[in-house]
């Protein structure tokens, strides 16, 4: 059995305002707000284009922004995780 028929492997990478759009090289496409990954959202249209598709398709990598993403992950709806998450037994307090 072919491996790269289980494994989502990105074949391209575009954007508008609001969207991340992956195209997978089984054809399927996936729409991510960009709202999801702050660098993404906060960064130049020419910094977004400049993403690199590491590992055959299994990652997606900006240099400049300091960004990887992992195309499994994203397949699985796994959005960034740069903030803390809060530890479990912590509420906050009411203001």
């Amino acid at each position: 059995m072919n491996i790269s028929v289980l494994k989502p492997l990105a074949r391209s990478v575009a954007f508008d305002a609001d969207v991340m759009l992956v195209e997978f090289v089984d054809g399927r496409k996936l729409m991510v707000p960009l709202v999801y990954f702050p660098r993404l959202l906060q960064a130049t249209a020419s910094q977004r284009a400049a993403c690199e598709i590491s590992g055959g398709g299994v990652g997606l990598h900006w240099e400049e922004l300091d960004e990887d993403i992992s195309v499994e992950y994203l397949l699985m709806g796994v959005v960034d995780r740069t903030r803390p998450v809060p530890k479990p037994g912590k509420t906050r307090k009411a203001a």
